[in-house]
């Protein structure tokens, strides 16, 4: 398929599902033979991998760089927001962390950071066929238009089309769609070619007239409607897109007698909750997030998972409840696995010396569950280990400030981490998505929980998931897109004869 171009995917509000349609257009075209790489300028998220150049992006990013059949690298996410607090995020430019803003202060960077934006997407455009590019929340947010990096200021600066997706599962998506673009000032809407409906269910005929009326309204056309996919739930961008006491993914029945439960709190600053999705995927394994301390009395096993401010949510599980809950269900000889932040939760000490995630000189007390003293360094820590564990080889990858200072326990994977029986913990995000490695680890927890009738199954694979997943959203495109315009919209951009709305914030900025 002979197509060159870009175009950024916009939404109408943070969680339209542009991550989704992203990777599912990047997917079909890949299968289509296309060069195709996803880019999305500015991200937040507490969600990130380890790219192979060594640098830190979204983990979105990393799982629309598959559904392309590529390798991840920095480019494909030069800016990623990482929340460590409800007023102040750690930035992160080019894949290293570079500094603390505040929602204002931050406003001071974007003139360099859109050099640093414009650099990797002109690298991504000389390497790649097509971009797709993903915007951030939604382009309606006028009140951060001046300094706008992801949005309508990166369609400007780089002569993108633009299509909107609004989701229909919301409710008023038809005023959503109107509205985003009538906020607009018309230079930033003679760019948005068109818009496409997400997370549709029912009869897609109730719903033509509407479209028919929002394309005579704005004079541009919706592209498609997508149907809602309840089997889709890998990589999630933001852990709070999954229910909290509901079961993660869609899991099989047991291949055993027994169900194993697995119960992974839902920190207040969670980072890398992706951990658990490998543990999901596995047949007879129902994973919930959990917020209270009653859901973790009758379950099997507890996941503490990373956290992007460890002090201030082991604060938090103090204060909830949540530590007397896990304290006990450890008493009881119950499992408990602790990922990255909360590995480091589970030991004697934490000490903060340079202020990175608490004030300076802060020092607390863990859980005591593991013989563990951590300290934090100014240096984040990012690697992608690889070795061998209980007998599988394993690959992984580290994104911490926390460092283990002294440690009596043995160790999980080599000499890293510890295994002190039904108290597992590593700083390795990743670990469960070795299939050899899982099942071993699944039989290991069920064991210790007293589930003896829970079996692993032996053709499961993560992987093979990951890219079923990529496959179900190129299927969705290529089923219920209008993919000749949208082939069009990337090959010659925006239509010229764009109406443009004048009603409003539109007529006043023009």
């Amino acid at each position: 398929m002979d197509l060159s171009g870009a175009v950024l995917i916009a939404g109408t509000t943070s969680d339209a599902g542009k991550s989704a349609v992203v990777a599912g257009i990047c997917r079909w075209l890949h299968r289509r033979g296309v060069s195709v790489a996803p880019f999305k300028a500015q991200n937040m998220s507490n969600n990130s991998v380890v790219t192979p150049d060594g640098g830190e992006i979204g983990r979105a990013q990393a799982m629309q760089a598959h559904a392309c059949g590529i390798t991840p690298g920095v480019d494909l996410n030069p800016v990623l927001l990482k929340p460590g607090s409800d007023r102040t995020s750690q930035v992160v430019v080019r894949g290293r962390a570079d500094g603390q803003v505040s929602a204002l202060s931050y406003r001071h960077r974007t003139a360099a950071l859109a050099e640093v934006v414009g650099d990797s997407l002109s690298r991504l455009r000389e390497r790649y066929d097509v971009v797709v590019c993903e915007g951030a929340g939604s382009p309606a947010e006028i009140n951060l238009r001046a300094t706008d990096l992801a949005n309508m200021g990166l369609a400007r600066r780089n002569d993108l089309p633009v299509l909107v997706v609004g989701d229909i599962d919301r409710g008023g998506v038809l005023a959503h769609l109107f509205g985003t673009l009538a906020v607009l000032e018309p230079a930033d809407q003679a760019l948005v070619a068109g818009f496409v409906i997400n997370k549709f269910r029912g009869d897609v005929r109730l719903l033509e007239p509407g479209l028919e009326q929002l394309r005579a309204l704005t004079g541009r056309p919706a592209l498609g409607v997508l149907p809602f996919a309840d089997g889709l739930w890998l990589d999630a961008e933001d852990s709070l897109s999954a229910v909290a006491d509901g079961v993660l993914g869609r899991p099989a029945p047991p291949r055993g007698a027994q169900w194993l439960r697995v119960s992974v709190v839902r920190l207040p600053r969670i980072s890398n909750a992706t951990d658990a999705e490998a543990l999901a995927c596995e047949p007879g394994v129902a994973v919930r997030y959990v917020t209270e301390p009653s859901r973790i009395a009758d379950t099997d096993v507890v996941v503490l998972p990373g956290s992007k401010s460890t002090v201030s949510d082991l604060g938090w599980l103090r204060s909830s409840g949540m530590a007397d809950a896990v304290l006990a269900h450890a008493a009881a000889g119950r499992p408990v696995l602790g990922i990255c932040g909360g590995y480091q939760m589970l030991g004697r000490t934490i000490t903060d010396p340079h202020g990175v995630e608490a004030a300076a000189g802060t020092a607390v007390d863990g859980l005591g569950l593991l013989d563990l003293e951590i300290s934090f360094d100014r240096a984040k820590h990012l690697a992608r280990p690889t070795s061998t564990a209980w007998g599988h080889p394993v690959a992984g990858y580290e994104i911490h400030h926390g460092r283990v200072v002294r440690s009596g326990d043995p160790g999980l994977v080599g000499a890293e981490g510890s295994d002190r029986g039904h108290v597992l913990g590593t700083h390795w995000h990743g670990l469960a998505e070795n299939d050899g490695f899982r099942r071993a680890l699944l039989t290991r927890l069920a064991g210790e929980a007293g589930r003896d009738g829970f079996r692993v199954a032996d053709d499961t694979s993560f992987a093979a998931e990951r890219t079923r997943q990529a496959d179900l959203l190129a299927d969705l495109v290529e089923r219920h897109l209008e993919t000749s315009s949208l082939e069009h919209v990337i090959r010659h951009g925006a239509p010229m004869d764009l109406p443009v709305l004048t009603s409003g914030l539109a007529a006043s900025a023009g």
